[in-house]
């Protein structure tokens, strides 16, 4: 199984929610950190990092040689990522989305593919949870196609737990597709509920089953509940306002290791999830 963790905005409880889920069922599970603009979830697993790859896309290299500046590839390009002058072509490589289209336009076949580095893919285990995450290299704007290679990863027959980047943006959506269920983290401010109604549709969207974590649930008001009410979300677990949890959090702990009265809760929310998939398929 694949449970995306997602949320529609930053700081709502979502890498605390995925890093204490995954470590609470302890083996044949992985967490995949797909926020790699800023990963988090090492510093509370600290895993062992075994493997370190560098994570490349394709983009256009033209042979000035063969090109005849028909402006074919430029016209099909969406995304400007290159330009045709009289006898000049220049290429963009930042604003290409390695779709291909140039080279299967290109009559005289000039327009080959090389590699940008995106960044690295870093594998391990903390404990006897499987660990993976991405870097997105400095200044490096395109990260789905990174966070595509973090997914290349996902491993059959174990459950695999995606920490998705916040927002509704394509990075989310890369992260979210084709999951088996998206777990929303959330909080009860009118902030928390326009972020989470646009993460909502997304989602609907994509067809993929969602519920609900609501945390710092006994702070803010009912607009949150109200809403998964009208829209028949669950909610499948509420976590209070506490200062143990938030000392947790800021020393980098594990909130199941502070406090194992609250693995229990853990493994009751994966056996929700795990009921609500097996009703659906």
């Amino acid at each position: 199984m694949i449970i995306s963790v997602a949320s529609g905005k930053g700081g709502t409880g979502k890498t605390t929610v995925a890093t204490n889920l995954a470590f609470s069922l302890e083996k044949d599970v992985q967490i995949l950190d797909c926020d790699v603009e800023e990963p988090n979830a090492h510093l509370f697993l600290h895993p062992d990092i075994k493997d370190r790859m560098s994570a490349f896309t394709p983009v256009p290299e033209i042979d000035k040689e063969k090109c005849t500046y028909c402006k074919k590839c430029s016209d099909i390009c969406r995304f400007n990522a290159i330009a045709v002058l009289k006898d000049i072509i220049l290429t963009f490589p930042e604003l290409c989305h390695s779709c291909g289209g140039c080279m299967e336009v290109c009559p005289e076949k000039a327009i080959s593919e090389t590699g940008r580095e995106l960044g690295v893919v870093e594998r391990g285990m903390a404990g006897s949870v499987g660990f993976v995450h991405g870097r997105l290299r400095i200044g490096e704007a395109m990260s789905p196609p990174l966070i595509k290679k973090v997914r290349s990863f996902i491993v059959d027959n174990i459950v695999n737990i995606i920490d998705a980047p916040p927002g509704t943006s394509c990075p989310v959506i890369t992260a979210m597709k084709k999951t088996d269920y998206v777990l929303m983290v959330t909080e009860p401010t009118p902030f928390g509920l326009h972020d989470l109604k646009l993460a909502v549709e997304a989602v609907k969207i994509l067809g993929i089953p969602h519920g609900l974590v609501i945390n710092r649930s006994d702070i803010g008001d009912n607009g949150v509940k109200d809403y998964a009410k009208k829209e028949d979300i669950p909610i499948l677990m509420e976590i209070p306002f506490d200062r143990k949890i938030a000392e947790a959090y800021s020393n980098g702990k594990l909130v199941v290791q502070e406090m194992p009265e609250w693995k229990e809760e853990f493994l009751a929310l994966y056996r929700k999830i795990e009921k609500l998939v097996g009703q659906r398929r």
